[in-house]
């Protein structure tokens, strides 16, 4: 009962206790239920906040940020601050003190089963239970309620320092990695451009980005190669750095921290040529990471930088390129599975682009195509069409 700031109970108890102990003539216990209340006098008042006459309430303040509704919740008993927590919410709609009010007392009162019947606040608020909220103005209610607004306000500065900390706290990789390059700034922001040819068709490329040492895949990017005719990975590497920092200045949009380009010298020298030509050479820091001997070369110095093997910074290095690598890749199969299957359907005579194009949106690839029966072809794009979708898979020994 102690436990759960049920103090008078405990202290009636020991008073019938000793009375009865007096009127038998036993002093001796009656001497010890008379400590035992004595003690629980001095623990009372130590731990005894506000007035006694508030037997039980519920006590909720709020305080709002731009993005965060702090809520403290108080529950009291006897005097007796007995839970004291505060919550931190995330609000989505700018929501007002009293919708988040609205929404978060009922939870936390269930949480804590609060039975109280009065609830005080800082704001005005709309309860459905079976209690009655209050704001007020003087006693000792409104101390309680201006402490539970000090440990919301606590608590509200407490986890925007925290916030603070996190946003400039330092990636110890990129603080390594900008040792061993020798940059002047964190490469907090790092883009990579890698090409992709296979004997020379469907020339590609890509970039990836990575933003505070981890991937953002929202922010990478595919280039068809327009400008270049056949496999040169030189010019093609020129056009895609040309084009992707074209764009970031008619869009006024930040540059990187950081260029790594997939490949030695002339892949680098590629790509600082894109830059010279936009008049941005120098502005931006950009290294060549050749994949043999994992050197790493700097504009206009032919003595490469070798990093530790073991260096965390090397290892992102190799991440960012690998990660390019792969996503170039994916895209250069893509491109030629795409050409494959357009160029087998497009040697077909009398199956028009609209009739591929129904396929592949009923069918998704080639293969279900092939393994379609003919009634089904049928359903799709008609008789006749299957009928000479059927006998050309028949003639190139893909029988149905």
């Amino acid at each position: 009962d102690i436990l759960k700031g049920q103090i008078s109970v405990v202290k009636n108890a020991f008073k019938e206790s000793m009375l009865e102990a007096s009127e038998n003539l036993a002093f001796e216990t009656a001497q010890h239920y008379k400590d035992r209340l004595d003690l629980l006098e001095k623990f009372q008042s130590k731990s005894e906040i506000v007035n006694t006459k508030i037997q039980q309430s519920d006590t909720f303040t709020i305080i709002k940020s731009e993005k965060y509704a702090y809520v403290n919740y108080m529950y009291l008993t006897e005097g007796n601050i007995r839970v004291s927590e505060t919550f931190a919410i995330q609000t989505k709609l700018d929501e007002s003190e009293k919708e988040v009010l609205e929404y978060v007392i009922p939870i936390i009162r269930e949480k804590y089963q609060s039975t109280a019947k009065e609830i005080y606040s800082n704001f005005e608020a709309d309860i459905w239970e079976d209690a009655v909220l209050m704001v007020p103005k003087i006693g000792d209610k409104k101390k309680l309620v201006e402490l539970s607004l000090k440990n919301a306000l606590f608590y509200k500065k407490a986890k925007e320092v925290n916030r603070e900390e996190y946003k400039t706290k330092v990636n110890p990789v990129l603080a390594q990695l900008k040792e061993d390059l020798r940059l002047n700034y964190l490469p907090s922001h790092i883009e990579c451009f890698d090409n992709s040819n296979i004997q020379g068709t469907n020339p590609v490329a890509a970039m990836v980005c990575f933003i505070n040492g981890k991937p953002a895949k929202k922010e990478y990017r595919h280039y068809n190669i327009k400008t270049v005719l056949g496999p040169d990975d030189f010019s093609s590497m020129t056009e895609i750095v040309s084009r992707r920092y074209r764009r970031l200045i008619d869009e006024d949009k930040p540059f990187p921290n950081l260029i790594v380009i997939d490949g030695g010298k002339g892949q680098l020298s590629a790509a600082c040529k894109a830059l010279q030509e936009l008049g941005i050479y120098g502005k931006i820091p950009i290294i060549g990471i050749a994949k043999k001997l994992e050197e790493i070369y700097y504009p206009e110095d032919s003595i490469p930088l070798h990093i530790s093997k073991k260096s965390s910074s090397l290892k992102l290095l190799q991440f960012l390129r690998d990660e390019a690598h792969r996503f170039a890749i994916s895209f250069h199969r893509q491109k030629r599975s795409k050409q494959a299957i357009q160029s087998e359907l497009d040697s077909i005579k009398g199956l028009g682009p609209k009739t591929k194009e129904i396929l592949f949106k009923h069918l998704k690839t080639i293969n279900n195509i092939k393994e379609a029966d003919e009634y089904m072809l049928a359903d799709i794009i008609g008789k006749s069409k299957a009928s000479l979708l059927i006998n050309s898979f028949k003639k190139k020994g893909n029988p149905t």
